[in-house]
């Protein structure tokens, strides 16, 4: 029995620090960070340095700081590392389709 609630705290604890980070990914990218959604989930969260900036993915879902670049160039660097976005926000501008289009297309 002690094996399973071993295993069984963590995983809930997980799960409920995603919930609250995905609830408050608009905020993020309200607030000046950038959010990109992915056209498709990744297996497992992953987080990797992008342009001097900490990029941290789990689902479909990634959020980081404004680094201050060029939304585009963050977003392709993005697309290059976690795969096809879908979606971006960089601070209050949500992307277009002709941004994401570029975005996507490197």
């Amino acid at each position: 029995m002690k094996t399973v609630l071993s295993r069984a705290i963590p995983l809930a604890i997980f799960a409920h620090v995603a919930a609250v980070s995905f609830a408050a990914a608009p905020a993020f990218a309200a607030s000046g960070g950038n959010v990109a959604t992915l056209a498709q989930p990744l297996s497992a969260p992953k987080q990797q340095i992008l342009g001097d900036v900490l990029w941290k993915c789990a689902g479909d879902r990634c959020t980081a700081a404004n680094s201050g670049g060029r939304p585009v160039l963050t977003c392709q660097r993005v697309a290059k590392e976690f795969g096809e976005v879908s979606r971006f926000a960089s601070g209050a501008k949500e992307f277009s389709a002709d941004d994401l289009a570029k975005c996507n297309a490197k």
